[in-house]
C-alpha cells in the first residue's frame, strides 16, 4: 500500500503541482482514506520526498537504458533531454522550481542526489564523445561538467512554466555541444537540431 501512494502522489504532484496537491486529493484519488495514508507518511514533506526519489530512481534507469543502446555521445544526450521533455510533459510548472519555492527543506535534502547522478552522467558522456571524435579533446572535463550543470539547473530553479524550461534546456544543449564539438562533433549536433525542429 505504502508503494501505491508513493506512485500515485508522485503522477499528481508531477501533474498538478507539489504546492496544489493536498492528502485528501490522493486519498480521494485511490478511494482510501486519508488516515491510511498518515499510517505511512506523518506529514505531506515526507510524502513529497519519497515521490522525489521515485522520480530519480527513474531517471537513473531511463538514463541507464539510453545509455545501453549505444547511441553516439551528442544522439545520447538528445536522447536524455527528450526523456525529461517526455516524462514531465503533464506538468505545468517546473517540478524544481515549485520544490525550491515551496517546500525548500525537501528541495535541499534532494538537490545533494540529483547533482550526483547528473554530474556522473554529464562526466561520461563528454568522456565518451571525447573517444568517439565528436569533442576536443583538450576541454577541462570538470569546468564543462560544472558549467553545464548549473547552467541547466538554474533553468528548472527559476523558470515557472515546464514548457519554458525545456525549450531552454535545449538550448543550453546547444550550447554545452557546440562550446566542445570538434568538425565532426558540429554535424552530428546540426542533425540533432534538425530532428527537434522536424
Amino acid at each position: 500500500m505504502k508503494e501505491n501512494i508513493v506512485v500515485k502522489a508522485k503522477d499528481m504532484f508531477l501533474k498538478f503541482g507539489f504546492k496544489s496537491i493536498t492528502m485528501d486529493d490522493i486519498a480521494c484519488e485511490m478511494g482510501i482514506s486519508k488516515k491510511t495514508i498518515y499510517k505511512y507518511f506523518s506529514n505531506k514533506e515526507l510524502l513529497i520526498e519519497e515521490s522525489t526519489q521515485l522520480v530519480h530512481k527513474e531517471v537513473i534507469e531511463i538514463i541507464d537504458s539510453i545509455v545501453t543502446k549505444k547511441f553516439n555521445a551528442i544522439e545520447e544526450n538528445f536522447q536524455i533531454r527528450r526523456m525529461f521533455k517526455e516524462m514531465f510533459k503533464y506538468s505545468e510548472t517546473s517540478p524544481v522550481y515549485q520544490l525550491k519555492k515551496h517546500y525548500p527543506e525537501v528541495y535541499q535534502k534532494v538537490v545533494g542526489y540529483q547533482i550526483e547522478i547528473c554530474q556522473g552522467c554529464f562526466r561520461d558522456n563528454i568522456f565518451k564523445g571525447i573517444s568517439e571524435g565528436l569533442y576536443l579533446e583538450t576541454i577541462d572535463v570538470e569546468n564543462y561538467v560544472k558549467f553545464y550543470y548549473t547552467l541547466i539547473f538554474s533553468i528548472s530553479e527559476n523558470t515557472v512554466l515546464e514548457k519554458e524550461a525545456s525549450k531552454l534546456e535545449y538550448k543550453a544543449l546547444e550550447y554545452h555541444i557546440r562550446a566542445m564539438a570538434t568538425p565532426a562533433g558540429i554535424i552530428e549536433l546540426e542533425k540533432q537540431l534538425q530532428n527537434i525542429n522536424n
